[in-house]
């Protein structure tokens, strides 16, 4: 891995952790599934503007496009839409740590359901990983104060997250990497229109908090963020890009401890740690496996 990999990959993992911090603001004062609509029309346009400006092409084969669509389904319209929605009473720290486990969760499916190999170091690993999420999820319930049903969304967000994780290969597969982020955008924002349509009213308390926070989200973890981890897995490949997530858990709650002046205790310490190792276990082992 050269340094400009790595480079990338540090970028992305600060961009990619820092979302939960500026979407906790916006929740705040915004209707979620209505913001999210309105960024990802904005990133996806923006992404297809530069795509054309650089001689690419709307033309895609029929698994590209289909792993396209399923891509922008469940990791902008699921997982984001989710994760908005249970920030509205779920701490930002907390939503990254969860949002998180993704690599876990990659590597736990395609051990159950696409019967892949994983060594001893990575089994360890993903029983490491849970567990870390375990010991904060006890930890902070236990203490009261978490809405169980913002909870709920979370886990279901990370799961759509590593479902569009598993299509990531045959969405950037065949060039076009540029145009193909910018439509995945579009496709999350057509289908959190819909849903923002009949499930939100349009209620906005407009400060500068609010524009910073979106202008911010829309162009760095939406779109600078997506277009760095297609280009880094273009570079090094998924299983070597994945280890980045490792830093996932430390950077979303220290981000959040910073800007958003949220308490982390001796616990959620702990289970971020046990997080990082499980992760890197589990990277680990699939590149030794290779």
């Amino acid at each position: 891995m050269d340094l400009r990999a790595i480079g990338m990959g540090l970028a992305f993992a600060f961009m990619w952790s820092s979302a939960f911090s500026s979407a906790r603001i916006i929740v705040a004062d915004a209707p979620p599934l209505t913001a999210l609509a309105i960024r990802f029309l904005i990133s996806g346009g923006l992404a297809i503007a530069l795509a054309l400006a650089m001689g690419q092409t709307w033309r895609m084969n029929r698994p590209q496009l289909r792993a396209t669509v399923i891509f922008g389904i469940c990791q902008n319209a699921l997982y984001l839409g989710l994760n908005f929605v249970a920030m509205q009473t779920i701490q930002a720290g907390l939503a990254a740590i969860i949002a998180s486990s993704m690599p876990l969760l990659v590597a736990a499916l395609g051990w159950i359901f696409l019967r892949e190999r994983i060594p001893a170091l990575g089994i360890a690993g993903l029983f490491a990983g849970f567990s870390g999420v375990g010991v904060i999820m006890a930890s902070r319930i236990g203490g009261g104060g978490v809405d169980p049903f913002g909870l709920s969304l979370c886990v279901l967000g990370a799961l759509a997250l590593a479902v569009a994780t598993l299509t990531v290969r045959g969405a950037s597969s065949g060039g076009n990497i540029l145009m193909i982020v910018g439509l995945q955008m579009l496709v999350g924002s057509a289908a959190l229109a819909l849903a923002a349509v009949v499930l939100e009213p349009w209620q906005v308390d407009w400060s500068w908090k609010l524009i910073a926070a979106f202008a911010y989200t829309t162009l760095v973890p939406g779109l600078a963020a997506t277009i760095t981890w297609f280009f880094l897995v273009g570079r090094i490949g998924a299983v070597r890009a994945s280890t980045f997530h490792f830093l996932n858990p430390f950077l979303g709650v220290a981000i959040a401890a910073v800007v958003l002046d949220e308490a982390l205790g001796p616990m959620d310490i702990v289970g971020v740690a046990i997080i990082m190792a499980g992760i890197l276990a589990v990277q680990w082992s699939k590149q030794s496996a290779r």
